[in-house]
């Protein structure tokens, strides 16, 4: 344990109302320590609900640790709390960015650049992600160029809110050319594995115009498995297993193959939900069975 982790943490033991929690969870994000980080944060938050920067910290971590639902929450909340708090809003930009939803980061980094104007950084990534919006980039490969490096522009203070780079996993690969997914087979249409941070790892899923939206769905997917299993626990219904969506357009089972992964198949809504059913059951199978063999 460093000497200021060590610092910070008897300091928060001998008084544990103070503000310490925010420079020591902050200082055990940095230093990968996630879930030592999120304890922290997370007892910080129940003392300060109403404190804006444990909010934010709480949503860098969060993001840190794949959960990018509960990032955005804790984003939320924070700009509930300061609407013009410029981490938040790039924060948040950055999901809405992943997630394909330009317009909505463009906004958030409009209201960035209108809080901090002097911040050369977010004026960088607002440049950059309309260029890229305009030529019609992957938005996992344009977040990943739109925001600055953490290094860039370094904190004014130790609790400030670090540029978002620090959150931005891996940009989504396209499917492998070994995909368990036949493309083109009846049954594996519309079939996509998707990793906990929402990467998609095989699989293809079309927009209704025909283009390709499968790194958009998985951007959406990710953090889906551990909000399925914390709510199964809280209604005591012990682990899920499936879960079925009905609508009137398309008919969707999503599954889990393996703790890490997630698997969603969506089919017309003139299929049967049984016949839905068992094909998420063969595709768990064969996504299992790969997944063993390329682990």
């Amino acid at each position: 344990m460093s000497d200021d982790i060590r610092t910070l943490t008897t300091r928060l033991a001998e008084e544990p109302s103070s503000l310490a929690f925010l420079e020591l969870a902050e200082s055990l994000r940095q230093r990968g320590k996630l879930d030592a980080a999120y304890k922290v944060a997370r007892g910080g938050v129940g003392r300060y609900p109403g404190l804006a920067d444990a909010h934010d910290l709480m949503a860098r971590i969060l993001s840190d640790r794949g959960d990018l639902a509960g990032a955005f929450d804790a984003w939320s909340d924070a700009l509930r709390l300061d609407p013009l708090r410029t981490g938040a809003l790039k924060g948040i930009a950055f999901l809405y960015f992943r997630a394909g939803d330009v317009a909505a980061a463009i906004g958030h980094l409009e209201r960035a650049a209108e809080a901090d104007p002097d911040d050369p950084s977010i004026h960088q990534a607002l440049a950059r992600v309309r260029r890229e919006s305009a030529a019609a980039a992957s938005p996992a490969v344009a977040v990943v160029d739109a925001v600055p490096p953490v290094d860039a522009v370094p904190p004014p203070a130790p609790i400030s809110s670090p540029p978002i780079a620090a959150a931005v996993p891996p940009p989504p690969e396209a499917p492998a050319q070994d995909s368990p997914f036949t493309a083109g087979a009846e049954d594996e249409r519309g079939v996509l594995l998707v990793d906990a941070n929402g990467m998609r790892l095989a699989g293809e899923l079309s927009a209704g115009d025909g283009s390709e939206a499968g790194d958009r769905v998985a951007a959406q997917l990710a953090g889906v498995s551990r909000e399925a299993a914390r709510a199964t626990r809280l209604l005591g219904l012990g682990s899920w297993q499936s879960i079925a969506v009905e609508s009137p357009g398309a008919h969707f089972i999503l599954t889990a193959p393996t703790a890490e992964t997630v698997l969603l198949v969506t089919r017309d809504a003139t299929f049967p939900m049984a016949r839905v059913g068992l094909i998420a059951e063969r595709a768990a199978r064969t996504a299992r069975s790969w997944l063993e063999q390329v682990g």
